[in-house]
């Protein structure tokens, strides 16, 4: 079965933000075993995520993993992605779709932010 992995974001009206999602999967994709990782936005940005899944289906995607690109859950994790899987099940029953977890909570969340403090340190 072919999986592809969609990185859900918000979306900013700023066009670099979104591009550096874009940028994240792409170096998602080259450095991983899936060979299909696109990012989709919520909002302000494009492609959406029905856009997105329509995109992967027509691409050859039987099995789609969406991972959030948020910080915390919120209304929009609790909200308003369960509603938009419900939407692209029922648009693409034959896809087989699994949602991942925020970037809240893990373990190496720590250590990143601490090397970005590290790098703010001036020498």
């Amino acid at each position: 079965m072919t999986t592809g992995v969609l990185l859900f974001a918000h979306g900013s009206p700023v066009e670099e933000a979104n591009l550096g999602v874009h940028d994240l999967a792409a170096r998602i994709e080259a450095a991983g075993p899936y060979p299909y990782v696109r990012a989709v936005f919520l909002d302000s940005a494009q492609p959406n995520l029905d856009a997105g899944v329509t995109q992967a289906a027509e691409a050859g995607i039987k099995r789609l993993i969406i991972i959030p690109y948020f910080l915390t859950v919120g209304l929009h994790l609790r909200r308003d992605l369960p509603n938009l899987v419900t939407a692209a099940r029922a648009k693409h029953p034959n896809m087989k779709f699994s949602v991942g977890q925020s970037l809240e909570g893990h373990p190496l969340m720590p250590s990143l932010i601490l090397s970005l403090v590290k790098e703010a340190i001036p020498n």
